[in-house]
């Protein structure tokens, strides 16, 4: 207006106004003076105006009645020209708003006449709006006069007038209403006071309207008669009106102006009593008319549906929804029920086009459709109006498929394209929407054969109508096929994403400000603000409430009918963006649903989407049994509308892109994916994506169909569960078009991205997530049992995959997750356990290696929770998911070895669990891991720990599947106890703490602290438990791991033992050691003696090893060595434990039962083990070698010539250290010496042990067969060998019974025979005379013996004989070897090597030696009192008496020699004792004996042998003429001192050996040698010497040798007659050469004896003597006659000495001469 009001622009104007009437004035001057005049009067009066007031427009406007008084009249003239000037120049007035009311009234009177001439129509419009917009001069009656005025024009004949007055009035009736908001917007600060409004009067009172708003009330209330064909009561003079026009009129005002009606009550009235009933009254039409029916019976054809109006009424119908809802609830309500009706199938097309545009308006204004719920849906007794809306639109899609457009004339050019997927030509009219015809592939939605186009109809979001704006139309226009199906289509899609969108912005909101109101009223400081807070947020709680409330209700009510509507539209789709968006706002839905816990929608749409994404049909049974309300062919009874689900159709007009298996237990045939499958998969993948938070339970509905289809596209897990195509394992192979290769591996990658995204998601979800994973493993579990076809690995997969991402919170999901995997472990399926342990021990490796906060060494909950999956395998028995626990064991162990701390236990339990029948790969695996902990990790874990590798390295031993892992794990506990020893004082500090710890724990709780060897310290409990398995392992049935283990401990008992507290050796001695000997000795005596064959082929196994009893003795013999070897080399330290003499007793009884068993090998060597305790092998300093155990595996044929065999050969890895060693070998410490009385009873035991092992051993078995065990000669060598040096320690206490029992012993073990077959390998060849081992052993202990007594005190003399006897028991052997029991010993010679027969020893060299000690010990002590008294000469002559009788007969001919020549030694000795002892009587026995064994000797009953030489015989005649030496010189001269009877058999056998002294057996050719002529001299000549001895000094001496002679003397005579007779009978024949002998020797005899006789004393010569001799002449005489000329000389010579006797009778002279 400024431009208006400046000065330059009112002088222009006054300029303007002159010129305007100066050129009215001269149009007027010749047709119209009075007009010039008013037209120049008129110039005057505006300058005057111009020059007296400084105001000048304000002046003009006072008088511009004046001033526009010349232009009216102007147009009063009706001349055209002028008519024009003069609106022209009022037009300008105008603009300048200097018209008063009354000049403005003046000139509408002008106008409308100008109209009723029908004069300038235009611009009278043109100048009416200008009034009218210019400034408000204009209202009441000339208002409406004016309106009038421009609706009469609009009803002219002239088009142009029509259109323009048409829009002329739109912007008056427009301009009306902007006066009335303007004059609003001025009073808006008075406070006006409501006027009562009493009850719903008809007419409301418009008194109270300011001016503005009156006009406008007036106006409006007019319209509305018009509309309603009523009279006007304002716009008076109105003369005709069309519906259409009023109504387009109405629809402007209430578009534009709704805070008008909203603001006033009389407006509002006007809205409820005037325009809705009268739109819902001008509807009727529509509403009964029925398409088809027939027209002619309706009586008024005015009442059939009018496109124009219909199409209007919708539009005003549509602005009062929008604009006045809050107004006209009720009527909106009917309102929104017509439209509904209105899309039904019975309706024209055109109508249903109108409707469905009219509700797209709606459905694109969600806070509207809110408001809808709120009001109906949720009110009781209303219509759902809300949800009949969606359901409308879902049975109006429905109903365009199922029944063929009637109303369409153009019908659809279906092309045959059922299945063909083909081009679709268009429809024909399709044309009319700027789609050119011809064939082109139309996007479409097809079902059943109906075929409908999608049209492009609006943009997304906005609700552009086409049939709602075709305002020039009065026919109904046709409407093109698929427009309605397009713009329902787009309803649904605008309705979703409004609702959507709308709710959860309110939802953030609500979110937000929840958050911000909390945390705000717990920080506030006032008291009093915080009440106010609190109260802000319980009202935002209450809002957030109902709010709530109403979006479940919306969802609620429009689900079912979405869901129907958009399943059908996608089963139907074949465009792809049009699939895109059905699929898109299913997932809206869906996760709108989820967003507000609507379960079952949410479950239904997502149920919509999988089935989507599978083939048609397709057998899942997650859909069809979901708790979620189920889709198939399920009616939804929407409140009376049945709304049908619709299956899928299975014609489908989809490019198949991929053939593969369905998921099932029994194989189906191929199933087909199309592209628009994997589309669906792919909107599925995304709800996941982005919307897991909300999926809760539908997860599982989401996954199972995740799982088929990844099933079918043969997608397979690779490491880290991704998945990755992989071709189908069996079955027709999957087919799979390039177009879905390319998208397999975006496919693959989304579903991985969907479970990274799971770290993203509240804990809560996160459970639903693997809850549903898990459900669907077990699933695909149940489908694998039974069968081996490939299971489907998606669930473990995508467990692993979800588990790997969530590391940051793994607590909160690890065990339902590692509990259901280690279910699926123990799957009979192996793909499927296979991927379920390499899940498990991905998550497990990742967990460990995850950066955790805190860290996993500070918090050891949470390592222990993620160990402890790994430990729950070790329950699984399938050997692969063993491999895969012990694979991941040791790679846990390469990465995280050094920090496991408290796992340990967990780790090493999964190695010691491994049994021994799991195959050996699982058990090498799982030594692997130990060999690693060994070697590597023992300094990293906690020394509690140490004691689990013990056990479990010792477990490792017992397994029998591999022997080299026992043997390994064996060293491996070596390499344990060297770690211990090392690391003690710190393994020592750390357990005794620990131990503290524990301690004080359990007395906290009240309980006893438990573990193995408790009392003993917990770094010595540690070494027994070591010692204990070591112990077990000594016992394993495997003789290789015994015999390592054996060595093993003993050498680490050996080697650390130093490191035991005294104390702690109680414990080793006798819960380790003497344990082990019990068990060892056990398993030995009960041991099988089968034997074993060569193992497998390649094993040979030796002759000595090859039953399973030898072996044991193997063990047995290693045990009992090693534990002796520990009493021997640690005796300091047992000694002063309190019980040694016990733990003695105790290894002495396993010495004696080893020794007792019937195994050489065993036996031996405990007399081996028998010798170290008597430290007999003295062991040698550690400072001078290492040690070595004692000799254990001497085989046994070998001599034991030395006691300490030859040692095992393997120095032990360490002698003990070196200060100990100093500590124990100073000068400065003198070993402990225990008191001797503790000593002695000591050794004292050991004798009774050595007494009942060598009385058992050597007892003879009472029955003999096969089998009978008999010792062997180094057994029993070294067990006799044993007595020396334990005879040292007894010899003080070493009594008779003692010696007795020793005796025994000698004499039974010299007597066991040999088995032949080692007998080649003991005995010495027969001829030797050697002593074997064990005989020497005896002598050897007897000479101990009698070396002691010879040195000891007098008592011990009297052991002597009994000393003799056993000797002398040894000396019969050479004539008469032992019996061993009744056991038939056959003679070495005739022994089989091969067989097993007993062969005798060779007994003579023995019995020889023994003779010999005899005769040497007989010499010392022949004089002591106790051989005098105990006649040990008497049983010395005796025991000789054997072999001196036997003579030739013995077995050998050296020992009648030697016993011959100890005879001689012996009375050498002996013989001058027994005289000095005559008188005592203690000898009597002995000479009868002698008299005897002299007589047995020289005259023996045996033969020579044949082949003697000459040579031979006279050196053993010399023997014999030794013996006859002997009793001439130590004998016969004392007789006197010798009993009588004695002599007389000693003369009686001189006596026979002079005379009968040949041999029978003597050929006659050698008869003369072998006559012993020499022994017959001698005993002749001693005979003689003896009868004539001259010192006779008794009588009896006299006696004997008279007696002597005479018995010679009978005897020659009797030879010689008995020659006479033979010679005589035998005539001519030579006599034998024997008796011819005989009696030569006769002869010559006599003749020494007349010699002898002759040379005797006379006095010395007894009478009779003479007369025998003188009696023998005849005798001799006789044999004169003989014929043999030896005889005849020998005979000469006898008879010479005769002449002595020729003599005269005696006269009694003496004759003393000759």
């Amino acid at each position: 207006m400024s431009g208006t009001n400046s000065p330059e622009a009112v002088k222009k104007l006054l300029e303007n106004m002159q010129s305007d009437l100066r050129a009215l004035s001269l149009e007027c001057k010749k047709k119209f003076p009075p007009v010039k005049e008013a037209a120049e009067s008129g110039i005057i009066k505006v300058k005057t105006i111009a020059a007296r007031n400084t105001e000048i427009l304000a002046a003009l406007k006072e008088n511009s009645s004046e001033v526009v008084q010349p232009f009216l009249m102007g147009c009063g003239t009706k001349e055209p020209k002028i008519t024009q000037l003069c609106l022209a120049a009022i037009q300008r007035l105008m603009s300048h708003e200097v018209v008063s009311e009354t000049a403005a009234g003046n000139i509408i009177n002008m106008l409308w006449q100008l109209m009723e001439n029908s004069l300038e129509e235009l611009k009278l419009l043109q100048t009416v709006l200008v009034l009218l917009t210019t400034n408000t001069v204009v209202h009441d009656e000339a208002l409406s006069k004016a309106i009038v005025l421009c609706f009469r024009l609009h009803f002219t004949k002239d088009n142009i007038t029509n259109n323009t007055a048409a829009a002329t009035v739109r912007q008056v009736v427009t301009v009306v209403f902007e006066r009335m908001v303007a004059e609003d917007e001025r009073h808006r600060d008075v406070v006006e006071q409501p006027v009562l409004v009493q009850g719903n009067s008809n007419r409301r009172s418009v008194s109270t309207l300011k001016p503005c708003a009156k006009d406008a009330y007036m106006l409006f209330q007019d319209l509305c008669q018009l509309v309603n064909a009523d009279a006007p009561y304002w716009l008076v003079g109105m003369t005709e009106m069309t519906r259409t026009f009023g109504l387009e009129l109405l629809e402007s005002v209430l578009n534009d102006f709704p805070q008008v009606f909203l603001q006033h009550q009389e407006f509002s009235f006007l809205l409820k009593e005037r325009v809705c009933p009268l739109v819902i009254k001008l509807f009727s039409p529509n509403i009964k008319f029925r398409q088809g029916s027939s027209t002619s019976s309706s009586p008024a054809p005015v009442e059939k549906p009018y496109f124009p109006i219909c199409m209007r009424l919708l539009r005003v119908v549509s602005v009062l929804i929008k604009q006045f809802y809050s107004l006209l609830v009720t009527e909106c309500e009917i309102f929104l029920s017509l439209l509904v009706k209105f899309l039904d199938g019975d309706k024209p097309q055109w109508l249903r086009a109108v409707a469905v545009e009219s509700i797209h308006r709606l459905c694109v204004q969600p806070q509207l459709l809110r408001s809808f719920c709120q009001s109906y849906d949720m009110k009781q007794h209303s219509t759902k109006v809300f949800r009949d809306i969606v359901n409308a639109l879902g049975s109006f899609i429905q109903s365009l498929f199922l029944v063929p457009p009637t109303g369409n004339p153009a019908t659809t050019n279906q092309a045959g394209n059922n299945n063909s997927g083909g081009p679709v030509s268009a429809p024909a009219n399709s044309g009319m929407l700027g789609i050119g015809g011809g064939v082109t592939l139309l996007p479409a939605f097809e079902y059943r054969g109906t075929w409908i186009p999608i049209l492009t109809v609006t943009v997304q979001g906005s609700a552009k109508a086409t049939y709602l704006e075709m305002l020039d139309k009065v026919e109904p226009p046709t409407i093109p096929e698929g427009y309605a199906m397009s713009v329902a289509f787009h309803c649904l899609l605008d309705l979703v994403r409004g609702i959507t969108s709308m709710i959860e912005g309110e939802l953030g909101e609500v979110e937000t400000e929840c958050q911000t109101t909390t945390t705000e009223a717990v920080s506030s400081p006032a008291q009093s603000s915080e009440q106010q807070e609190l109260q802000s947020t319980s009202d935002q709680m209450d809002k957030a409430i109902v709010s709530r409330a109403v979006w479940e209700e919306m969802v609620n009510a429009c689900w079912c009918g979405l869901l129907a509507a958009l399943s059908l539209l996608l089963d139907a789709s074949t465009d792809e963006a049009a699939t895109e968006n059905i699929l898109k706002a299913e997932l809206t839905m869906a996760a709108l649903c989820g967003r507000l816990g609507l379960v079952t929608s949410r479950d239904a749409f997502i149920t919509a989407i999988c089935k989507g994404s599978l083939p048609p049909h397709y057998a899942l049974t997650v859909l069809n049994t979901t708790t979620a309300a189920t889709l198939s062919n399920k009616s939804y009874s929407i409140q009376g509308q049945s709304v049908m689900m619709i299956s899928p159709s299975s014609e489908s007009h989809q490019q198949v892109v991929a053939v593969g298996q369905p998921l099932a237990v029994q194989p189906q045939g191929t199933v087909m994916l199309t592209s628009k499958n994997i589309q669906c998969m792919r909107t599925l993948l995304n709800l996941a994506h982005c919307h897991g938070a909300v999926l809760g339970t539908s997860w599982q509905l989401v996954l199972a169909t995740l799982q088929h289809l990844v099933w079918i596209l043969g997608l397979k897990p690779s490491s880290g569960g991704a998945l990755k195509p992989g071709r189908a394992v069996e079955g027709p192979s999957t087919v799979l078009t390039t177009a879905v290769m390319t998208d397999l591996p975006v496919i693959s990658n989304i579903l991985s991205r969907l479970f990274e995204s799971s770290q993203y998601l509240d804990d809560v979800s996160l459970h639903h997530l693997i809850n549903a994973l898990c459900s669907l493993s077990l699933e695909a579990m149940d489908m694998a049992y039974g069968n081996n076809k490939e299971p489907s690995l998606f669930a473990v997969a995508k467990l692993l995959e979800t588990g790997l991402v969530n590391m940051h919170r793994i607590e909160i999901l690890w065990r339902p997750l590692t509990g259901h995997l280690l279910e699926v472990c123990q799957h009979p399926n192996s793909r499927m356990r296979e991927w379920g342990a390499e899940a498990l021990t991905s998550l497990i490796k990742a967990g460990l290696t995850f950066n955790h906060d805190p860290p996993l060494s500070q918090n050891q909950r949470l390592q222990l929770l993620l160990l402890n999956p790994l430990k729950e395998m070790s329950s699984v028995n399938h050997p692969d998911i063993r491999l895969k626990q012990l694979e991941c064991v040791l790679q846990i162990l390469q990465s995280q070895g050094d920090s496991l701390g408290p796992g340990w236990p967990l780790v090493l339990g999964v190695m010691g669990a491994i049994r021994n029948d799991q195959g050996e790969s699982l058990i090498r695996t799982a030594f692997q891991c130990l060999q690693l902990v060994v070697t590597d990790f023992l300094p990293t874990m906690p020394c509690t720990c140490l004691q689990i590798v013990v056990d479990v390295a010792g477990s490792f031993g017992l397994h029998n599947q591999e022997l080299n892992i026992s043997l390994t794990s064996i060293g491996l506990l070596w390499n344990i106890s060297d770690y211990f020893f090392q690391r003690g004082e710190t393994i020592e500090k750390e357990l005794n703490n620990e131990e503290a710890a524990q301690q004080k724990q359990a007395e906290e709780k009240g309980v006893v602290l438990n573990r193995p060897f408790h009392p003993a310290p917990p770094f010595d409990c540690l070494w027994l438990c070591l010692y204990a398995k070591l112990g077990e392992l000594c016992v394993d049935p495997r003789p290789a791991v015994r015999k390592s283990a054996g060595q093993t401990l003993f050498s680490t008992i050996g080697a650390h033992g130093t490191l035991l507290q005294p104390s702690t050796w109680h414990t080793v001695i006798w819960k380790v050691l003497f344990h082990l000997l019990d068990r060892v000795r056990e398993s030995s005596t009960t041991a099988d003696k089968e034997k074993i064959e060569s193992g497998g082929g390649n094993i040979l196994i030796h002759h000595s090893r090859d039953t399973a009893e030898k072996q044991w003795a193997e063990t047995w013999v290693l045990t009992l060595a090693g534990v002796a070897r520990i009493f021997n080399t640690r005796r300091y330290l047992l000694q002063p434990l309190g019980d040694f003499s016990r733990a003695w007793d105790v290894l002495l009884d396993h010495i004696q039962s080893a020794a007792l068993s019937k195994n050489n090998e065993v036996s031996l060597a405990a007399l081996k083990s028998f010798q170290e305790i008597l430290q007999i092998v003295t062991p040698v300093r550690d400072s001078d070698k290492p040690e070595t155990p004692p000799a254990v595996n001497v085989p046994v044929p070998v001599l034991l010539g030395s006691i300490s065999g030859p040692g095992l050969n393997r120095p032990f890895v360490r002698t003990d250290s070196i200060g100990e060693r100093l500590g124990r070998y100073s000068s400065s410490e003198p070993p402990v010496v225990t008191d001797e009385l503790e000593d002695l009873n000591l050794w004292w035991a050991a004798w009774n042990t050595w007494y009942r092992v060598g009385s058992e051993s050597t007892k003879p078995p009472i029955t003999f067969d096969k089998l009978t065990f008999i010792p062997s000669q180094p057994f029993l060598t070294a067990l006799i060998q044993i007595f020396p040096a334990l005879y040292q320690h007894i010899k003080t206490g070493f009594n008779m019974d003692d010696l007795q029992k020793l005796g025994v012993i000698l004499h039974s073990a010299v007597s066991v025979p040999i088995s032949s077959d080692a007998s080649p390998f003991i005995l010495p060849s027969y001829t030797e005379a050697v002593l074997t081992s064990l005989q020497e052993a005896v002598l050897t202990a007897l000479d101990v013996l009698q070396k002691a007594i010879c040195i000891g005190p007098e008592n011990m003399q009297i052991m002597y004989p009994a000393i003799f006897d056993q000797l002398l028991a040894f000396v019969e052997f050479s004539c008469k070897p032992p019996q061993y029991g009744q056991l038939e010993t056959k003679h070495i010679a005739n022994a089989k090597y091969n067989q097993a027969e007993w062969v005798a020893l060779n007994y003579v060299p023995f019995a020889e030696r023994s003779l010999e000690v005899v005769v040497d010990l007989y010499q010392k002590t022949a004089c002591h009192k106790a051989v005098v008294n105990e006649k040990v000469l008497q049983n010395i002559i005796k025991t000789l008496r054997v072999p001196l009788s036997l003579k030739y007969s013995c077995p050998s001919e050296s020992t009648w020699k030697l016993a011959v020549s100890s005879l001689l030694k012996v009375l050498s000795i002996g013989l001058p004792v027994a005289r000095q002892h005559a008188s005592s009587g203690k000898f009597d026995s002995m000479w009868p004996e002698l008299a005897n064994t002299f007589e047995d000797f020289l005259f023996t009953k045996s033969i020579p042998p044949d082949n003697l030489s000459i040579q031979e015989f006279q050196r053993n005649e010399s023997i014999d003429v030794e013996v006859v030496q002997l009793i001439s010189t130590e004998i016969l001269p004392y007789a006197n001192f010798i009993p009588k009877e004695f002599v007389g058999q000693i003369m009686t056998m001189l006596n026979k050996g002079s005379i009968h002294s040949q041999s029978s057996s003597f050929t006659e050719a050698e008869i003369d040698i072998r006559l012993r002529e020499e022994f017959s001299k001698m005993c002749f000549e001693t005979l003689l010497q003896f009868s004539f001895s001259n010192k006779v000094t008794t009588p009896q001496e006299g006696y004997i040798s008279r007696m002597a002679l005479s018995v010679l003397l009978k005897r020659s005579q009797d030879v010689l007659h008995r020659y006479i007779e033979d010679e005589r009978l035998s005539g001519k024949c030579p006599l034998p050469r024997q008796q011819v002998t005989e009696i030569i020797f006769v002869l010559k005899a006599v003749s020494t004896l007349i010699d002898s006789l002759k040379k005797t004393q006379p006095e010395n010569v007894d009478g009779n003597i003479w007369a025998q001799v003188i009696a023998l002449y005849p005798t001799l005489v006789e044999c004169i006659t003989c014929s043999s000329s030896e005889v005849c000389s020998a005979l000469k010579e006898a008879l010479v000495p005769f002449k002595d006797f020729m003599q005269p009778p005696a006269s009694k002279v003496q004759n003393g001469e000759s």
